[in-house]
């Protein structure tokens, strides 16, 4: 970024040659439907902004709290034994529609530019529920050839709406996970696995509230992010791969009932290992200077050694900075998929910033090969929830985001997205998309862009 004068004469000779060939660009508009009262651009947040202190890396500690394998081994053998991701995934009872088949109010929240290289619509029901909304996004980008086992899966973290009118007590918080079988990129299906965690002993379970904003597959644990304020200050829970239980019964309850087990309708069940708790207490998304709230996570693993990646929750529009961190992972052979601690179960953090870009949505860390310093992309949300993002790529010499054919605005990204992922071995930049402001219209949409095309839009 320290070439900003030639990037932005780069633009201005694009700009010049999009002038020359009107045509095109009309119908490039038209196609992508997208006009300067639906794309409006945020301030440039400009270099991030370290964060060295010990006060500051301190409201990021974490805690590790661990379940007791004896409760997780009593749990599993009254449940019947474990079951596989390809088992749920060989079960999977739900389509998704190639962008072919989806609507225009979906293919509306596609990004400007660059433009997704595949993207997928949920089945009808998922796709027009109030009752959920999708949230997160996370592949098996895990061995050399991004396989778990033999299957190409991707994972959608999915949160009950709790501000949906009538909705019953019990649901509040309530998580699910869509398993998708990825293996035939023309053919997705998936199916729902519900988060839960076990209760001391092992002989029942409960629900695990959890908004689920962001999640991280490594190694064979799933990370995912708490809901904020709930369950003892925990900011993240873990949840095991190999630990996938099975219900009996179908019906509303969650646990141990009279002829078995059940999961609030749902077949299969992800029960929490572990958890992290932010040891400054319970975050405050109204204070930048406190203990921050997680709204994002995601996996870099061009980091040494890998980490997970953290953005602070923070409106659109907020006026205050928002914090981006991470934590290294843990190198030893017995803790696999587990962040870096102490004997005494403390994870701090490893590097911390502050960004300008207010509205964070999804965060990922990315170093280029040969680079000195990772580029963090930040997902900055409108104002109005109608209206594209602006995906920043920034780091402590800057910041860039795409500049749109159409309109000359840097909102360029998709509409009402949410976290992200980056598989490493595809190059794949993986979001989705949340919700239309008018709930009738669907708009929820999984995609892909290649990471190397995201980088040159802002080149």
């Amino acid at each position: 970024m320290g070439h900003r004068g030639r990037h932005r004469r780069r633009r201005r000779g694009r700009a010049l040659r999009a002038g020359l060939a009107g045509t095109a660009l009309a119908l490039t508009a038209a196609a992508t439907m997208i006009s300067a009262s639906q794309a409006v651009g945020g301030d440039n947040p400009g270099p991030l902004k370290p964060l060295t202190s010990a006060s500051e890396l301190g409201r990021l500690q974490l805690h590790e709290n661990l379940v007791s394998e004896k409760s997780l081994d009593t749990l599993t053998d009254q449940m019947g034994g474990n079951v596989s991701v390809d088992g749920v995934l060989r079960s999977a009872n739900h389509s998704m529609r190639n962008e072919a088949a989806c609507s225009g109010t979906e293919r509306e929240a596609l990004p400007v530019e660059p433009a997704a290289s595949r993207a997928y619509c949920w089945d009808t029901r998922d796709a027009t529920t109030g009752k959920w909304l999708p949230r997160s996004v996370a592949t098996s980008d895990d061995d050399a050839d991004g396989l778990w086992g033999d299957d190409r899966v991707v994972l959608s973290g999915w949160t009950h709406n709790d501000d949906r009118a009538g909705e019953p007590e019990a649901d509040k918080g309530l998580a699910r996970v869509a398993f998708i079988d990825a293996n035939d990129p023309d053919d997705l299906k998936y199916r729902w696995v519900l988060l839960v965690a076990p209760l001391p002993g092992g002989h029942d379970f409960g629900a695990v509230r959890s908004d689920i904003g962001g999640m991280v597959w490594y190694q064979d644990k799933l990370i995912v992010t708490a809901k904020n304020g709930a369950d003892h200050d925990n900011a993240l829970f873990v949840f095991d791969m190999h630990h996938i239980l099975q219900t009996d019964v179908k019906s509303g309850a969650i646990g141990r009932v009279r002829d078995g087990w059940s999961a609030h309708g749902y077949e299969y069940v992800l029960p929490a290992v572990g958890s992290y708790n932010l040891t400054g207490g319970a975050c405050t998304a109204s204070d930048d200077s406190a203990v921050p709230c997680f709204g994002s996570i995601s996996l870099d693993r061009t980091s040494t050694p890998n980490s997970l990646v953290a953005g602070e929750w923070s409106a659109p529009g907020d006026t205050g900075p928002a914090r981006l961190w991470r934590y290294h992972f843990s190198t030893a052979l017995d803790r696999t998929g587990l962040l870096g601690a102490t004997s005494g179960g403390i994870v701090d953090a490893d590097e911390a910033y502050e960004t300008e870009a207010s509205g964070l949505r999804g965060v990922i860390s990315h170093k280029p090969n040969g680079a000195s310093e990772a580029d963090w992309y930040v997902d900055q949300a409108p104002g109005d929830r109608d209206k594209h993002g602006t995906l920043w790529r920034q780091n402590e010499g800057g910041a860039d985001a795409a500049r749109c054919t159409a309109d000359r605005t840097n909102a360029c990204w998709g509409r009402h997205t949410e976290s992200m992922s980056y598989a490493k071995q595809t190059g794949e930049l993986w979001t989705l998309t949340q919700r239309t402001a008018n709930q009738t219209a669907p708009g929820r949409v999984l995609y892909t862009v290649p990471l190397s095309a995201v980088a040159n839009s802002m080149d």
